[in-house]
């Protein structure tokens, strides 16, 4: 599935739910309310998804398939170092996030996740995209002796990730006024 599957309507309603979540918060995004801000009625919300939760899945699938185009593109250059495909891996999340501020509120709030199973699942699916790519990095990085082995590539990993998690919330914390 790439985001042509993706109508160009189905892609506004997700773009639009998305800030929706991050302006008001997750228990403002009813599909009354996203029909309001779309100028749509209720009834040709529906036509594009069958439910808020079939909407925040969308939501979900559209991230991982454009942040695999763009971790493909990224990886794709052998002839880089893997310390330089790292940063340049890390820069473009982070310009991802700066260039839409909105995709933090849905991706960081485990709170949209917590009771439901499917959207627990997808994010998992994101995280593990991501987990898989770095580990790869760390990997190639320490054979070719970029990256030192003192931790398992595994290890290094979950530090990378938890703090790029903990450098996008204090961005979003701070209101954004950070880049």
């Amino acid at each position: 599935m790439d985001a042509k599957n993706f109508s160009e309507r189905q892609i506004q309603i997700i773009e639009t739910a998305t800030k929706r979540i991050d302006k008001h918060g997750i228990q403002e995004l009813t599909i009354k309310n996203l029909a309001n801000d779309l100028e749509l009625s209720e009834a040709a919300l529906y036509r594009h998804f069958k439910s808020k939760n079939e909407i925040l899945l969308g939501m979900l699938s559209y991230f991982i398939i454009e942040m695999k185009e763009k971790i493909n593109k990224i990886i794709a250059n052998e002839t880089k170092k893997p310390c330089v495909i790292l940063r340049d891996l890390f820069n473009n999340q982070l310009n991802t996030f700066t260039q839409n501020p909105a995709i933090v509120s849905v991706v960081f709030s485990e709170g949209i996740f917590q009771f439901n199973n499917e959207l627990s699942n997808k994010l998992s699916e994101m995280m593990d995209l991501m987990q898989e790519k770095i580990s790869e990095i760390v990997k190639r990085g320490q054979e070719e002796e970029c990256f030192n082995k003192l931790l398992s590539p595994g290890v290094a990993t979950t530090m990378i990730m938890g703090s790029m998690r903990m450098v996008v919330l204090k961005w979003k914390l701070s209101g954004n006024k950070s880049n």
